[in-house]
């Protein structure tokens, strides 16, 4: 008997189950213990803010920051983005005006890094290898005097790419500029260590690893360098002055537990996890020909597998795969019918970068499920390229290439 239920999640990059333990923890928030964090007059408002400090120091010990009041809990990962760059550039704009970036990050730091441009700010790009890494050299090169803060993201949500922030974050060190990092996708994936990485502000957010949405967190170093920043929300003077506003404790709580969970588990969870994706890898792989992996397969994150199938496109194969949650391209930029910057970047082709998918594997998915989507996506494939004028030239062996192609 299958035990399969469909459909079938794998875009574990967009989202994740809360973990049955996480929500555990979690519950008498909502109900007994409802008290606000800042009524510090009464036991409720007592209790809720010996929960949120518990998960402040699980949060701590997770990305090894030195005290746990370098958490600032944010709404999530975009705005601690948003707070880490626009707090950054306000506090140090005397100092310098310009910001290093890598032309692969998520749209919250872009779109934050064209704001800071508009307000005369400059940024540098910089560009990628073809498997998504950004060069530590290229970050020494970048930087000038007015350097204020270098900001690259531990590993890629589409690709999977891990960057070398420990090499990356001796550069930033020696040459006294801030380093910020957004670990959304990496933390709890791939070893991150604030101290040993020398990085001085990083973004992430619990939906990511096992916890609820709607809560996030920046670490701030305190010391050697302490970093200052402007808040970006007023109103109340909230972590320690950085984010104003009323602390959503049930979701800090599980931020919290989903950490320790990350934690403990870290090496048989990533194992599993891998042994999962080289399985899909391998079957998918091994079947049909003219198939791509997009990003490093050395520095890469254990659940990430983006594919592209020549000769196929993209959107067509989703729909032939309905019973399979998967992505082409990020969520947050789907609206859009443009083929992913993050593999133009790489330097895939337009054609390659429409028939990408991104496979998304994490703690719950099964080798049922493996094999299943494995299968399915082997004969759809097989299905989408029989009607395709295109294969059919490749295998009678004409370069499309040097094919001169006639508009009527």
């Amino acid at each position: 008997m299958s035990s399969l239920q469909f459909p079938i999640f794998m875009d574990y990059h967009s989202t994740t189950p809360v973990d049955p333990r996480v929500l555990e923890e979690m519950l008498p928030y909502f109900t007994t213990k409802f008290g606000n964090a800042a009524s510090r007059n009464h036991a409720f408002g007592w209790t809720a803010e010996e929960a949120c400090e518990h998960a402040r120091e699980r949060l701590a010990k997770f990305i090894n920051a030195q005290s746990e009041k370098e958490i600032v809990f944010t709404s999530g990962a975009t705005e601690s983005n948003n707070l880490a760059l626009k707090g950054i550039a306000e506090f140090y704009k005397d100092k310098g005006n310009h910001i290093i970036t890598a032309v692969t990050e998520h749209k919250a730091i872009l779109d934050t890094c064209k704001r800071l441009e508009k307000e005369g700010f400059e940024v540098t790009y910089l560009k990628v290898d073809r498997e998504g890494t950004v060069t530590p050299e290229s970050v020494r090169a970048a930087i000038t005097d007015k350097t204020i803060l270098v900001s690259i993201m531990l590993a890629n949500n589409e690709v999977g790419t891990i960057q070398n922030l420990t090499e990356i974050g001796k550069i930033t060190r020696e040459k006294g500029v801030l380093l910020h990092s957004d670990a959304t996708q990496g933390v709890g994936k791939t070893p991150f260590d604030v101290q040993a990485m020398n990085v001085d502000l990083a973004s992430f957010t619990a939906h990511k690893m096992y916890g609820p949405k709607g809560v996030g967190a920046l670490y701030v170093r305190r010391n050697k360098p302490r970093v200052r920043l402007v808040a970006q929300m007023d109103g109340g003077g909230h972590e320690r002055g950085m984010r104003s506003g009323t602390l959503n404790v049930p979701g800090i709580v599980g931020f919290g537990k989903a950490a320790e969970i990350m934690t403990a588990d870290f090496e048989k969870d990533n194992a599993r996890i891998l042994g999962l994706r080289e399985r899909l890898r391998a079957k998918i792989m091994t079947a049909l020909e003219e198939t791509y992996i997009n990003g490093s397969m050395t520095h890469r994150l254990p659940g990430n597998l983006n594919i592209s199938f020549s000769f196929v496109e993209g959107e067509a194969l989703m729909m032939a795969i309905k019973d399979v949650a998967v992505s082409s391209g990020s969520a947050c930029t789907s609206a859009s019918l443009e083929p992913s910057y993050v593999l133009r970047a790489l330097g895939v082709g337009d054609e390659l970068a429409h028939s990408s998918i991104r496979f998304g594997l994490g703690r719950f998915t099964t080798e049922e499920e493996v094999d299943y989507v494995a299968e399915l996506v082997i004969a759809k494939v097989k299905k989408l390229r029989d009607v395709s004028p295109l294969y059919e030239m490749h295998k009678e062996g004409i370069d499309l290439k040097s094919v001169a192609w006639v508009a009527h």
